[in-house]
């Protein structure tokens, strides 16, 4: 999935971060993204790529302290690949949401996301208000 942006230079965070707030998700500050979003999605995959193909390669382990010892390492990498391979769709569409104009908005309220926060995860659809509201409402739900 690379991508090219031959029209905008990329900015830097620190470009980003300085700008002012006239400036948000402008044509530079989405190009800015959606490199970051490709770039995240190429590296899940090849990461998903290479932690399968580790996994292939079960070892013959006669002593049962060292079987235990790779199972719970097959483990931990089957939880890895299970996380990444949910992040990939929500780059996807992150992506998609560049396209139609709504990256960097609230998918609930509406409002800036903010640049820090999309910095931190780039796949947010969220403002901080909406989800703390949301973690707060699960958790009063789950107890």
């Amino acid at each position: 999935m690379t991508g090219e942006n031959k029209e905008l230079p990329l900015l830097t965070e620190q470009q980003i971060l300085e700008a002012p707030e006239s400036d948000y998700m402008n044509d530079a500050q989405l190009a800015f993204f959606k490199a970051r979003l490709i770039e995240l999605h190429d590296t899940t995959r090849e990461r998903i790529r290479e932690v399968k193909e580790h996994m292939q390669d079960q070892p013959d382990l006669a002593d049962f302290n060292d079987r235990a010892s790779w199972e719970e390492q097959w483990a931990l990498s089957m939880r890895i690949v299970e996380r990444e391979q949910k992040l990939l769709p929500k780059i996807i569409q992150s992506l998609e949401r560049i396209r139609l104009g709504e990256y960097g908005y609230c998918m609930e309220s509406g409002e800036p996301i903010g640049i820090p926060r999309l910095l931190a995860r780039p796949t947010t659809e969220f403002c901080a208000d909406v989800k703390n509201l949301k973690e707060v409402g699960e958790h009063l739900y789950k107890h």
